[in-house]
């Protein structure tokens, strides 16, 4: 159904131990969507990360993507995702190709379709050149390229990037950010975009903030400010979080 959010999260609740990570947390993303997902380190962004893809599993609560129930239909669901996470995942020692070619063969694409995927992405983020280069050679910005790269060859309804500009330089970060706001509308694809950094929120759709497991706020960048009576992004941010300014990077 044309309706059908890319990515609905209900009520979600993971616990570790006597440590609540995730308090009842809903959010949803729209097909053709920017969300940004604005919290602190610890806020609790990479354990919704690791239930949306399936690492683990909710301990109440429902995720649905492009329809799918992430627990009574797994398969169909992950096939809709397309992830980068914040720490590298990527085999150093093979190349470029090698990696995107074994990931297409984890999700069943036949090489003739891959081949041409794998050319397509690779061209669209400058990268062709390097196809047959060692992914050890490449820069970080680079081998953030290839991980994007890898994880939009199945043609995913739902993209989830993870901190996933930690430790590029300024113009690799920024350079990143716009590519992938392209995609989301190009491709009409859903895009969650968690970052500790409110710069990187500023220009979404939509922002949700997240601290301490609990959804604070959510809305346009706009609308969050006027709530908050602020005249930035960053000024409602400190203010929901109740983080020192001097302790905010």
């Amino acid at each position: 159904m044309e309706d059908t959010a890319a990515l609905d999260v209900r009520e979600v609740v993971k616990n570790y131990g006597p440590r609540k990570a995730l308090d009842g947390v809903s959010l949803a993303v729209q097909p053709g969507e920017f969300v940004a997902l604005l919290g602190p380190n610890g806020a609790g962004k990479s354990t919704l990360f690791q239930l949306l893809s399936g690492l683990f599993s909710a301990d109440a609560g429902e995720i649905a993507v492009a329809g799918h129930d992430m627990s009574r239909s797994p398969i169909p669901a992950l096939s809709q995702l397309g992830v980068v996470f914040q720490q590298a995942t990527l085999d150093l020692d093979l190349t470029v190709r090698a990696n995107l070619r074994f990931h297409a063969r984890l999700h069943g694409m036949a090489s003739s379709t891959s081949g041409a995927r794998i050319d397509e992405e690779l061209q669209r983020l400058g990268l062709a050149e390097r196809a047959a280069d060692g992914c050890r050679t490449l820069s970080g910005g680079n081998r953030r390229k290839v991980e994007l790269a890898r994880a939009l060859l199945h043609s995913p309804r739902v993209l989830l990037m993870d901190e996933a500009t930690v430790g590029l330089d300024p113009e690799s970060r920024h350079s990143l950010l716009a590519y992938v706001r392209e995609l989301c509308r190009k491709r009409d694809m859903g895009v969650l975009w968690a970052t500790h950094l409110v710069d990187e929120a500023a220009d979404a759709d939509r922002v949700c903030v997240l601290h301490q497991g609990h959804l604070l706020a959510a809305g346009t960048p706009e609308s969050i400010k006027r709530q908050q009576g602020c005249e930035s992004l960053l000024e409602a941010f400190l203010g929901l979080t109740g983080i020192d300014p001097a302790e905010h990077d």
